[in-house]
């Protein structure tokens, strides 16, 4: 899954498919206000129904139209990140980028480096709640 503040990794993303430029199939997008604004029991609960991996995208810092949006949800991705591998979960499984809206090729490779990271790791079937539908 890949969460997309609206303002800039929306606007990267856009960019990218403009400039066909190619992206892993099967990636689940969810555009949030801003990634300050994600609730990390939101991102537990995608893990918990099989969701694989989860990649956040926000603006740089000094580039949140929301202040420090950017800055409150890195901090809380790294929380969430030390939690689960405390936990037992690989932390690979959840990452955290910084793209502004020129950066449709950055957005798309540091998209495809994320899915190959999780490839690599194989399916999620730690906290899935019904492992035999996760696929």
């Amino acid at each position: 899954m890949v969460f997309l503040c609206n303002w800039c990794a929306t606007l990267a993303a856009e960019l990218a498919g403009s400039n066909r430029l190619a992206y892993p199939a099967g990636v689940r997008v969810v555009k949030v206000p801003c990634a300050g604004r994600i609730n990390p029991l939101h991102l537990l609960r995608a893990l918990q129904n099989g969701a694989d991996g989860i990649l956040v995208f926000g603006c740089h810092p000094g580039d949140c139209h929301y202040a420090k949006g950017n800055l409150l949800a890195r901090r809380r991705l790294s929380v969430l990140k030390g939690l689960l591998e405390a936990v037992g979960m690989e932390p690979a499984r959840l990452q955290f980028s910084w793209v502004t809206a020129s950066e449709g090729s950055r957005f798309a490779t540091l998209l495809d480096r994320a899915v190959q990271d999780v490839r690599t790791l194989g399916p999620n079937r730690k906290f899935v709640k019904n492992p035999a539908a996760a696929g």
